[in-house]
C-alpha cells in the first residue's frame, strides 16, 4: 500500500512511527512532516496540510491507496471531500462532519437536538448580548470562541468581570474568525478525559482513552495550551464510566451524524467530564488529540493500518477491534520558552536523536533542521518524550530521565505530568 499522512506535529510523527511499522506499507509519503519523521517516510516540506490542491495533486500523483489526515485545519478546508470525489479513501471526516470540532455552536447545537448529556449554553456573536447572557450563570464562567483556535480558545474566568473581558477579547478578534461568535458553557465540576472511538460511518468502535494536561505549568496553573502532556489510560475512565460513554455519547453521535446525512468518518475525540451524574461531552474533536494520539499509538498491540482503511472505505466490520499493550504510556511535552504566546524559535536542541533505549520513543512536534545539520525549535510546543512502563510510576520515570537527556536551554516543560493517576 502507498500512504500519504498528511501534517507536520507530533501527533502526525507518531502516526507515522506506527504506520511504518506495517508490513502492508510499501511507501509512505509525508507532506508536510518534520525532521523526526524523515526515517519513517519521504517528506514533501513544501506542501503545507492546509494546502488542499497541491495535497490532493501529491495523493494523485503517487496514486495513493489511503490518505491520513492528521490536523484539523486540513479537514475544515475540506480536504476529505476533495479526495472523495476522486474515490481516494481518506481517514478523516468531511468539512460538515468536522463541524463537531470546528464549530463549538454547531456541536452544542447537535448534543442539544439529541439529548447527549453535556452542559448547558449559549451562543453569541454581540459583546453586549453576551455580557448580558452571564447572568444566566454562576461563575466560574467557561467563555469558549466558536471555531479553531489551535486548543487556546477556552477561558475559565473565576469572576463575571474577568469574564466580560475575555468576552471583549474573544469577539474583539483575539482569535481572529474563529472568534467571531463565543460559546458560553455552564462550569461542569469533575475530572476530564479524552475518549476515542474509528467509526466507518456506521458504527464505531472504542480506541482507548487519555488524559491531557492543558495549562502550560506545574500544578494546572497558567495559561491554556494545546496539551503539555497526557498518558493512558486513564483511570478516570473506569469500565463503567467507558461504558456509560460509549452507549450515551459516542454511539448516538455517530448513529445521528449518519441520519442527518452527514456522516462520520475517522477518529472521533470525546472530551468528557466525569461528573457526578455521569460522562458529560465537553468537546469534540474531528481527529487524533495531540499529544493524546502519542502515547495511544505507544500503546496500541498490532497493525493500525488495517483499521484506518477500513474507516476510510466504511466497513469496519470485517477488522479485529483495536487492543492495546498493558501497562502505562506517558508523554511530556517539552516547549519553547513563551509558550503559548510568543514561543521562542531558533533555539538549538542537543541529544533528542539518541537511543534512549526500547521504552522511550522522542516524537518531533515543532522542530527543523538548519543547513548545518542542527535541530532547532520551530514552533511552541517542540518535542513529545513519551514512556512506556508497567505503571504509571515506571512510565513517568522513564519519560522523565529521557527528559534529563536533552539539552535545551531553550525549552521548559511541566515536571508533574499524571500527578492525578499518581494521586489515587
Amino acid at each position: 500500500m502507498k500512504i500519504l499522512l498528511v501534517g507536520s506535529g507530533g501527533r502526525e510523527h507518531a502516526l507515522a512511527w506506527k504506520i511504518a511499522q506495517s508490513p502492508r506499507v510499501s511507501r509512505l509519503v509525508i507532506a508536510p512532516g518534520n525532521p523526526g519523521m524523515a526515517q519513517h517516510g519521504e517528506l514533501f516540506p513544501d506542501i503545507k496540510a492546509t494546502d488542499v490542491a497541491g495535497i490532493v495533486e501529491l495523493a494523485t500523483r503517487i496514486q495513493a491507496d489511503l490518505v491520513v489526515v492528521g490536523p484539523e485545519a486540513a479537514l475544515a478546508e475540506g480536504l476529505a471531500d476533495q479526495l472523495a470525489r476522486l474515490n481516494i479513501p481518506c481517514f478523516g471526516p468531511s468539512a460538515k462532519a468536522a463541524q463537531l470540532e470546528t464549530s463549538k455552536a454547531f456541536s452544542k447545537a447537535f448534543l442539544a437536538r439529541h439529548n447527549i448529556p453535556t452542559a448547558r449554553y449559549g451562543a453569541y456573536e454581540d459583546v453586549a448580548e453576551a455580557k448580558a447572557a452571564l447572568g444566566e450563570y454562576s461563575a466560574p464562567y467557561v467563555i469558549k470562541a466558536d471555531g479553531l483556535a489551535a486548543g487556546k480558545g477556552v477561558a475559565i474566568s473565576p469572576d463575571r468581570q474577568d469574564a466580560e473581558a475575555e468576552i471583549e477579547r474573544m469577539l474583539g478578534g483575539r482569535f481572529g474568525s474563529a472568534g467571531s461568535r463565543v460559546v458560553i458553557e455552564e462550569f461542569m465540576d469533575g475530572e476530564e478525559g479524552s475518549l476515542f472511538a474509528l467509526s466507518d460511518g456506521k458504527r464505531a468502535v472504542l480506541f482507548g482513552g487519555a488524559q491531557d494536561h492543558k495549562r502550560a505549568f506545574d500544578g494546572d496553573s497558567g495559561p491554556n495550551t494545546g496539551g503539555m502532556g497526557a498518558y493512558s489510560p486513564a483511570p478516570v475512565f473506569t469500565p463503567e464510566f467507558v461504558k456509560a460513554a460509549n452507549d450515551l455519547v459516542v454511539q448516538p453521535t455517530i448513529q445521528k451524524m449518519a441520519e442527518e446525512g452527514t456522516p462520520y468518518r475517522g477518529v472521533l475525540y470525546a472530551g468528557l467530564m466525569a461528573t457526578s451524574e455521569g460522562p458529560k461531552v465537553v468537546e469534540f474533536n474531528a481527529r487524533f488529540g495531540d499529544p493524546e494520539c502519542q502515547v495511544l499509538m505507544m500503546r496500541l498491540d498490532g497493525d493500525i493500518v488495517p483499521l484506518l482503511l477500513a474507516c476510510a472505505k466504511g466497513d469496519l466490520s470485517q477488522v479485529p477491534a483495536p487492543s492495546f499493550k498493558p501497562g502505562v504510556v506517558i508523554t511530556v511535552v517539552m516547549a519553547a520558552k513563551g509558550y503559548p504566546d510568543s514561543p521562542l524559535e531558533g533555539s538549538i536542541i542537543r541529544g533528542a536523536e539518541q537511543d534512549f533505549g526500547p521504552h522511550v520513543q522522542v516524537f518531533h512536534a515543532g522542530t527543523k533542521r538548519r543547513d548545518d545539520g542542527a535541530l532547532v525549535a520551530a514552533g511552541g510546543r517542540v518535542l513529545n518524550v513519551c514512556a512506556y512502563g508497567a505503571d504509571i510510576n515506571e512510565a513517568r520515570e522513564r519519560a522523565y530521565e529521557a527528559v534529563a537527556k536533552i539539552d535545551w536551554p531553550g525549552g521548559f516543560n511541566r515536571t508533574d505530568i499524571g500527578w492525578r493517576a499518581i494521586g489515587r
